[in-house]
């Protein structure tokens, strides 16, 4: 086990020129699994590490409604102003301090067989090279009929939004290991996520796709044995082996976030404006967003989901002593003190949103069971203990609506801070 943890760590911190803080996985407990542990003092503010996906992908219904990002980094591919008229529905919208825009459109390629977009020359040829060339669909790309587009579709007709995966990733997982020279050293990589019993496989997928999750699950092995069945990979495709490969993405997939409007947003902040500027531009942005919202709803980011290995590592907390953010506006995955961790202090995020850890120790667990399958015994969660297990009336009428109606729920759980 150790001789694999070394690859992992050589393949997933080696983000070309970045200084990295010293961290170890350690194995914690039966209950937790492994944790990641800090190797010297870490001042708050600090970047702890960037970490690059093995795989990622755009979330399904996120692409359709034309969040356009590249296929391979999610990196926002529309100009603040696009994004803006977009989300507004305002053709005309105008941004002041368009140079702070960091979209590159001059550096865009599509691939020449089937036409998916990239954000620059470095991705097509990354993804070419690691899982595109199986799965490029070529002038087949729009054609309802091929096996790619059936899953890709049978997938959309189950998983609703707020999206919190994709069959996609499963796929790009599968072709990773097709066009690899070293099969072994891939399926051992993708084995290094933690695994789940049956019975919690089960919930996860229930959770994934509803009550006849069965039945999907059985039409969505068809087609994606159909799509892309691999021998080397031949118990993926089997019915416990597909079941416990969707509960591994169900699991472990770490939602990715990107903005363009975003990024402009962030460079306005810091900007050196006279007071009389920067209340007018702080204004403008202020209502921009309330135009988005009236428009748009909070859908406001490419949205999609990867499998990092090192953020994987990390267990969750109520009072967390980290943060994951994506501000490259791509999926390099940023994991950041919040607060100065010691020599052998366990590296902590938070599966939550700032709202949910406001809530009842009795909710956070709800939550935490629903979607992570286990109890949390952080701190502050131990400290509550004595409190009753009750839900206040104010997050009974918030969960009735969530549960009401999905397609209409609170959409922040699918919001990636970028």
């Amino acid at each position: 086990m150790a001789a694999s943890m070394c690859d992992v760590f050589s393949f997933c911190v080696g983000v070309p020129g970045r200084a990295q803080v010293a961290v170890e996985v350690r194995f914690v407990s039966s209950s937790k699994g492994k944790g990641l542990f800090a190797k010297q003092l870490i001042r708050k503010g600090e970047t702890i590490f960037v970490e690059r996906p093995l795989v990622a992908a755009q979330f399904l219904w996120n692409a359709l409604y034309r969040y356009r990002a590249c296929d391979h980094c999610l990196r926002a591919l529309e100009t603040a102003e696009e994004n803006a008229q977009r989300l507004t529905g305002k053709p005309g919208q105008v941004l002041p301090h368009p140079e702070l825009c960091i979209v590159r459109k001059d550096l865009h390629q599509n691939c020449p067989h089937c036409q998916v977009m990239y954000c620059s020359a470095e991705c097509r040829l990354a993804a070419a090279e690691q899982y595109h060339r199986v799965l490029c669909a070529g002038p087949s790309q729009d054609d309802p009929l091929h096996p790619l587009n059936k899953l890709q579709e049978a997938w959309r007709s189950v998983h609703y939004p707020p999206e919190t995966a994709s069959i996609m990733l499963m796929a790009r997982m599968v072709a990773t290991v097709k066009q690899a020279k070293d099969k072994d050293r891939w399926i051992r990589l993708f084995s290094q996520f933690c695994n789940k019993t049956a019975n919690e496989e089960e919930e996860i997928v229930h959770k994934l796709l509803g009550d006849k999750f069965k039945g999907q699950l059985d039409l969505l092995r068809r087609l994606f044995t159909e799509a892309l069945y691999e021998e080397a990979l031949s118990q993926w495709f089997t019915p416990d082996g597909f079941r416990s490969l969707f509960a591994l993405v169900g699991t472990n997939g770490q939602g990715i976030g990107t903005s363009s409007l975003s990024q402009w947003v962030h460079a306005c902040d810091a900007l050196e404006l006279k007071p009389q500027d920067r209340e007018q531009l702080d204004a403008f942005i202020d209502q921009l967003y309330k135009d988005i919202e009236a428009a748009t709803g909070e859908f406001l980011n490419c949205e999609g989901s990867g499998l990092f290995v090192l953020q994987s590592c990390c267990n969750h907390s109520c009072v967390p002593n980290a943060e994951t953010s994506f501000p490259e506006n791509n999926f390099l995955l940023h994991v950041t003190a919040l607060e100065d961790i010691q020599p052998g202090e366990e590296i902590c995020i938070s599966y939550l949103d700032c709202c949910q850890r406001e809530r009842s120790r009795h909710s956070r667990h709800k939550i935490l069971r629903e979607n992570y399958l286990f109890v949390c015994s952080c701190p502050k969660c131990l400290a509550e203990a004595d409190e009753p297990n009750v839900t206040s009336e104010e997050e009974e009428e918030e969960d009735e609506e969530e549960e009401g109606d999905p397609e209409d729920a609170e959409l922040g759980d699918e919001m990636t801070a970028v």
